[in-house]
């Protein structure tokens, strides 16, 4: 099968993710082995930005704005293709779930940090998760009676929202920090982002099952 170049860009995508994983996975292992290893950070105000999550933060966008890109060449190439369709919402489930699982402990998942002190909560991790396995599974159904159930505007959003929380969350809530001692003491701006973004992929969800429930339809 000769893939395009709009396919090639969501490919790219997805081993740039499982580049960074193994980056970040490299780094944990270089800890264990030597205890003392500790990444340097930033200071902007009351804000630190420690080394490796700035990095990560910038590699973050860069792989995320490739979904703009693939989206774009593909419609005005009139290069829409099937495969295209099935492949780019898996790119974007392996970017943003694998980002969102590595930041629930910081402090676990990246033991060389010094300030990183804004996470995911579990909870939000779990809705969202789960929300893309039912997704997933019904796809999967729809896809063992021939038919395929392209992403839609829903879905669409729910991922821009997910991306703008992860990268609010590795730049440690700058610039959001800077106002968060106006608010009662343990909320945060950057926590309500996390939140809607939550709640927008769990609504997208359930419209989502609801406008292809029609899958579920035995065929007569």
């Amino acid at each position: 099968m000769k893939l395009n170049l709009p396919t090639k860009i969501t490919f790219i995508r997805i081993f740039a993710t499982i580049a960074l994983i193994l980056a970040l996975f490299v780094l944990y292992i270089i800890k264990e082995i030597n205890p003392s290893f500790v990444t340097p950070y930033i200071e902007l105000g009351s804000v630190k930005l420690d080394a490796i999550f700035l990095g990560l933060l910038i590699m973050f966008i860069l792989v995320s704005l490739t979904d703009m890109i693939d989206g774009k060449l593909a419609r005005s190439r009139n290069e829409v293709t099937t495969f295209g369709k099935f492949l780019d919402p898996i790119a974007d489930k392996i970017l943003v779930n694998s980002l969102c699982l590595f930041l629930i402990a910081p402090s676990i998942s990246a033991p060389y940090n010094q300030v990183q002190n804004i996470s995911i909560p579990v909870w939000c991790v779990i809705i969202m998760v789960s929300r893309d396995i039912v997704v997933d599974a019904l796809r999967f159904i729809a896809a063992s009676k021939n038919k395929i159930i392209a992403a839609n505007i829903y879905g669409k959003l729910k991922t821009v929202l997910q991306m703008v929380a992860i990268a609010f969350v590795l730049a440690n809530g700058f610039p959001f920090a800077f106002f968060d001692q106006n608010w009662p003491k343990g909320l945060r701006i950057t926590d309500f982002i996390v939140y809607i973004a939550t709640f927008i992929s769990l609504l997208s969800g359930i419209i989502y099952v609801a406008q292809n429930r029609h899958v579920f339809k035995e065929d007569e």
